[in-house]
């Protein structure tokens, strides 16, 4: 009899255990990941909260589509719980963050729906660990789209530069990146502070922070190093010191690579509306700058301090 007890204990405790396997595997939204119930709420709430500026359809309006093969090839490529994180930390635009989780998880089941995607037995859970587990299917990763691909078999389109290198950076590079940097002491939630424009004179550093609100500010940021560090490889810019940049050197391709991508982490951990999240990457945005200061512009020489600024005769050129 205690052998039947074991044997019938070891049988429901296995089970258990690959029932709880089962539930922590890798789900696509195809798999019916949320319940029609949740859908209906979904919709009521989107309707409330999203359709002024994504449209009563979701066909977009002032905001984006969200639906369609555009929409699904954005985030097809990335776990659900990025598309849950975009609802519940940056909506509604002009109040982020009012939507609870299940809120966030309700409209994100109705987009699903909408989307035609199979609804299921299960909610949608609002755990972001627990999204992180469910994607895309392969096939929903949209190809390059037609106009691109024409685009593509055309001739390619070159812009000559502007203005030199020192100028790229001091006009775009540096004051995106101390925007992020800022985050390490300042809640962009803050109040915003600063003396008047009219009052202080022109004060580039702060006229955007009379018109949008912070996170917005850092978001920009992220995005204008992650989009302007290629403009590190435009062929014929020259370094403030009239020597090319060597826009062909293994390193340099390097290095710019690395700031694209210090870019593109800074917007995915702004997007969290985390001020220790933002602070923790701002690390890395220092260490891809810092990479390729002590590379091609801190350098010594004829008894020179390597990190003095005015020493500029040797900049573009490897240590």
């Amino acid at each position: 009899m205690n052998l039947r007890r074991v044997a019938l204990f070891t049988i429901v405790a296995t089970s258990s255990v690959l029932l709880t396997l089962h539930a922590q595997q890798a789900q696509t939204v195809r798999q019916g990941v949320y319940t029609e119930d949740q859908a209906r709420r979904g919709q009521a709430a989107y309707k409330e909260q999203c359709s002024s500026c994504h449209g009563e359809m979701l066909e977009g309006r002032l905001g984006p589509s969200l639906t369609g093969q555009d929409f699904i090839g954005d985030w097809a490529k990335q776990p659900l719980s990025e598309l849950f994180g975009k609802i519940r930390n940056t909506m509604p635009q002009d109040d982020p963050g009012k939507l609870t989780p299940q809120q966030a998880a309700d409209i994100l089941a109705y987009i699903l729906q909408v989307g035609k995607f199979p609804s299921g037995r299960a909610q949608l859970s609002s755990d972001e660990n627990a999204l992180k587990q469910i994607s895309w299917p392969a096939d929903a990763v949209v190809a390059a789209r037609p106009a691109a691909a024409a685009g593509a078999a055309g001739a390619a389109v070159s812009f000559p530069p502007a203005g030199n290198l020192a100028q790229v950076m001091r006009g775009i590079l540096f004051p995106s990146a101390n925007i992020i940097f800022t985050v390490q002491t300042h809640d962009p939630n803050e109040k915003k502070k600063g003396p008047d424009a009219a009052e202080g004179g022109f004060n580039w550093a702060i006229w955007g922070s009379q018109i949008y609100p912070g996170w917005e500010l850092v978001d920009y940021a992220a995005v204008a190093l992650a989009e302007s560090a290629p403009l590190m490889l435009t062929p014929g810019r020259r370094c403030e010191n009239g020597k090319p940049v060597p826009v062909n050197d293994p390193e340099w391709l390097k290095f710019t690579q690395e700031l694209a991508d210090a870019g593109r982490a800074a917007y995915k951990a702004s997007q969290t509306r985390n001020q220790e999240t933002v602070s923790d990457i701002s690390n890395v945005v220092n260490d891809a700058c810092l990479h390729c200061h002590q590379t091609y512009r801190d350098r010594g020489g004829r008894g020179r301090d390597p990190a003095d600024p005015s020493n500029k005769a040797n900049r573009c050129v490897k240590n």
